[in-house]
This record gives C-alpha cells, sequence and structure tokens, in this order.
C-alpha cells in the first residue's frame, strides 16, 4: 500500500543497551535524535561496561533532557538489559537498538506512520544494510521511493514456519510500546534467538507491518559481534533456532495462534531440512566430513517427512563416499554453484518484501 503521512508527532524511545562500546555511542545517539518527523528520546542502559561507556554516556545525557542513562554496578547479561531498559519506555512507540547499529534517516517516522495508519500494526520493520569498522557508511536512501506491506501476524509466522527462520536482523523493528507490554519480557533462556522468540509471540496477537525501500537501519559487523564470537558454529543457530519456534506450541500463542502446534512442527521441519542442505553444501564443496555427520544427526530428531527422508539419504551416500576417501563429483560441485545462485536470489528477495 501506499504511504501516508500521520498528522500528529509520534513520540519515540529508543532503549541503547551498551556493554563496551563507548566509542559507538555518540554516533548511534545522533541517529536517534537527528529523526525527523518524530519526537525521539533515548535510554542508554550501560551493563557494567570495563570501558568508559558510562562517562560517555552521562556526557552525552548532560544538558539533553531527551537522554536518559542507567549503569548497571553488576554485569546482567544483554537479554536483562533490554528488558531494564525497555520496562522504562513510556512513550506511544519503542525501538531496541545496540550501541553499535545505527538508524538510518527517517526511520522513526516512516515505521510509525505505518502504525498509525494501521491500528492493528502491532510491530514494523525494514531493509538492514550490514557495514564494518573498515568500511565507509554505506549512503542512505531516505528519498527513495518506498511503500508498506501488511501481513496478518499469522501469515508472516507461517512464512517464518516454511523457511524456519527469522527475517529480522533486529536494529530495523519499531514495535508499539502498548505490544510490548501485552507480549512482555525477552526470554532470558533464549539468548541467541529471543528476537526470533519474541517475534513470533507479537506475531501471534497482532499485524506485522514492513517499510519497503529505503534502507531502516545499518547493522554492524565486526570481531565483537555476538553471532560471531559466543555463537560461532551453525549448529549453535540452528538448535536455539528450534527453540526460539517452540514458543508456537505455549498456551500464550497458542490463545491467538490455534494453529500454534502445527506450525511448530512445520518449522522443525524447516529448520531440519536447512541442517541436511547445509551437510550437503559442506560434502559438495569438500568441507569437514564431521560437520556434515553433526548436521545430519541434528536434522535426524526432527520430523524430516517423506522428503526429508530422500534428503537424508542423500547425505547418508555423500558421507559414505567421503569417507571412503572420494572428492566429491562435478555434478556435486555444479549443485553447490546452483544453490548459490538461489542464495542471490532468495537475497535478492528478501530485500524487497522481506521475506524469502
Amino acid at each position: 500500500m501506499r504511504p501516508r503521512a500521520p498528522r500528529t508527532t509520534p513520540q519515540v524511545t529508543v532503549v541503547i543497551p551498551c556493554y563496551n562500546y563507548a566509542r559507538y555511542l555518540p554516533a548511534v545517539v545522533d541517529s536517534v535524535l537527528g529523526q525527523t518527523g518524530v519526537d525521539a528520546r533515548v535510554i542508554i542502559v550501560d551493563d557494567a561496561s570495563s570501558d568508559d561507556s558510562a562517562e560517555t554516556a552521562r556526557k552525552l545525557a548532560s544538558g539533553e533532557p531527551r537522554i536518559s542513562v542507567v549503569v548497571h554496578e553488576r554485569n546482567m547479561g544483554h537479554i536483562a538489559t533490554y528488558n531494564d531498559g525497555l520496562s522504562r519506555v513510556s512513550t506511544e512507540f519503542v525501538a531496541l537498538l545496540s550501541a553499535d547499529d545505527l538508524l538510518a534517516p527517517g526511520a522513526l517516522s516512516r515505521a510509525t506512520a505505518l502504525m498509525t495508519a494501521n491500528p492493528r500494526v502491532g510491530m514494523v520493520y525494514g531493509r538492514p544494510l550490514e557495514f564494518s569498522d573498515e568500511t565507509q557508511l554505506p549512503g542512505t536512501t531516505g528519498r527513495m521511493r518506498h511503500s508498506w506491506t501488511v501481513w496478518p501476524g499469522h501469515e508472516w509466522i507461517g512464512w517464518a514456519c516454511r523457511r524456519g527462520r527469522c527475517f529480522i536482523l533486529s536494529p530495523e523493528v519499531v514495535m508499539r510500546t502498548e505490544v510490548m507490554r501485552q507480549i512482555g519480557s525477552y526470554n532470558p533462556l533464549l539468548p541467541h534467538s529471543g528476537d526470533l522468540e519474541y517475534w513470533l509471540r507479537t506475531a501471534a496477537h497482532w499485524d506485522v507491518g514492513r517499510i519497503n525501500g529505503p534502507v531502516q537501519a545499518y547493522y554492524r559487523v565486526h570481531g565483537s559481534n555476538m553471532h560471531l564470537t559466543t555463537f560461532a558454529t551453525m549448529m549453535v543457530d540452528l538448535g536455539h533456532r528450534l527453540e526460539a519456534f517452540r514458543v508456537l506450541r505455549s498456551p500464550e500463542v497458542l490463545r491467538g495462534l490455534p494453529r500454534g502446534n502445527r506450525l511448530f512442527e512445520r518449522a522443525q521441519q524447516a529448520v531440519g531440512r536447512e541442517a541436511l542442505i547445509l551437510a550437503a553444501r559442506t560434502l559438495d564443496s569438500g568441507g569437514p566430513t564431521a560437520d556434515a555427520a553433526a548436521l545430519r544427526d541434528f536434522a535426524s530428531r526432527s520430523t524430516p517427512g517423506r522428503q526429508g527422508r530422500r534428503r537424508m539419504q542423500g547425505v547418508g551416500w555423500r558421507l559414505a563416499r567421503a569417507d571412503g576417501g572420494k572428492a566429491p563429483m562435478v555434478w556435486q560441485r555444479a549443485a553447490e554453484a546452483g544453490r548459490t545462485q538461489l542464495d542471490r536470489v532468495r537475497w535478492r528477495a528478501w530485500r524487497m518484501v522481506g521475506i524469502s
């Protein structure tokens, strides 16, 4: 649908959890307070950093009433830090933005305009753009023509379950504070996939919107990223992802999503399918057989279905061949090249429509 400008100036609070990211704080705060078309506030929650993050945050807040600072006396971990900051929000809309990420110009006004025009939409996301410390921040596309997509929440969950994955990085999401209060806190038992579980809980009761076109947020990729350090292996990612989908079987979600049990089974099959595809890709490219065997074993614990059983047999054949010291056949390497091209197509589709 075509965007419509709101008649009021929405109030948005951006919670910025921080741990040893003092060097990034000025830029992320500027990216929030420089937003146009909204009344933006900032809550910085420092989780007992060992660098000068707390001091930097207090300097930024000095003389700036739109910035509040909370400093933990002891390290509580990122989930508890999220929940602490979010519990302090009093504005109509809210966003959670890591201290090393950035908002794109106009992101908050675009997201809040969509929710203002569509009262059933509980959260909005858009296109994130990755960048690194070594590369210059990509140019913004704030003047690009954009449109809105609104999915019924159940339909969006269905897409996520078919693919067995999350379509959102995280910094590009803006929510209604009312929704956040209804959904509750982030789950401390899911340190890696808590975002996915939170979006599923939200979509079980509310519609989901997306800004198509312009970049909504910048996601910084560097050696300190949690997903590159604490959770370095695909096996761990798949396991945590599956645990996030398990929320579809909870009484809280089933009240708004009666098909939750069936959707979880679909997600379980999709995650298992991805594990088998990764195993095949590992073997077709001449990778370690131990990694492929672990992925196959992970997939075997799901409900594979007929297609999954065929994939399991294919991976078993590849493993037997690799264990016998044989290199991948020509068609195996061709198949891997085809999968790489398919990845590119899906990536482009995701950029355009937000699901793939």
